[in-house]
C-alpha cells in the first residue's frame, strides 16, 4: 500500500477496524514487556542469586519505570501531533515534530542519566535497597542505565510508528 492509500484507509475506514488494527500491536508489545519483567523475577528468584537478587532489580525498577515515563510522554505527544499533521496534510510539520521528538527524547534521556548516576545509591535507598542488596543494586542499575537512550528512543519509535 503505498502513502497515498495509506492515508486514503486511515481517513475512510471504520473506526471500530481502525482501533482493533492498532490497538492489537500495542496490547502485544505491552503484554511481552509485562512477561519480560515476570520471566525476569522467576529467573533470578531460582538463580543463586535468590531474594537479594530479585531485591536488588525491585529496587531498579521504580528509576526504570520513571525513565520509560518520559519516552512514553514525548512518544504519545509525538504521535499525536503526527496525527492531527496528517489530519491536516500538513507533511512538513509532521517530519519537524519526529526530528524534535528524537531530539528531545535524546535530551531527556541525558539529562536523566545525568540526574540519576550521581544519586543511585540514594535513590536505590530511598526505594528500599538494604545494605545486603545495594551492591546489586547498583551494578544492575549501572547495566540498566547505559540502555536508557536506547530505551526511550525505541518507545518514542513505537509510539510515532504505532
Amino acid at each position: 500500500m503505498n502513502h497515498s492509500e495509506n492515508s486514503q484507509f486511515l481517513g475512510t475506514e471504520k473506526i471500530g477496524k481502525l482501533m482493533l488494527k492498532f490497538s492489537i500491536p500495542c496490547v502485544l508489545s505491552l503484554l511481552v514487556s509485562a512477561l519480560y519483567n515476570i520471566v525476569d523475577q522467576i529467573f533470578i528468584g531460582n538463580s543463586e542469586l535468590s531474594t537479594l537478587g530479585n531485591a536488588a532489580t525491585g529496587v531498579v525498577f521504580p528509576i526504570f519505570i520513571i525513565a520509560q515515563a518520559f519516552a512514553w510522554c514525548f512518544g504519545d505527544g509525538c504521535a499525536a501531533y503526527l496525527n492531527i499533521c496528517q489530519g491536516k496534510k500538513d507533511t512538513q510539520s509532521a517530519h519537524k515534530a519526529i526530528g524534535t521528538g528524537i531530539i528531545v527524547t535524546l535530551f531527556s534521556s541525558i539529562v536523566l542519566m545525568a540526574i540519576f548516576f550521581p544519586l543511585k545509591t540514594q535513590l536505590l535507598t530511598l526505594f528500599g535497597a538494604s545494605e545486603n542488596s545495594i551492591g546489586m543494586a547498583i551494578e544492575y542499575f549501572n547495566i540498566n542505565a547505559f540502555f536508557y537512550v536506547r530505551l526511550q528512543s525505541a518507545l518514542l519509535r513505537h509510539c510515532c510508528l504505532s
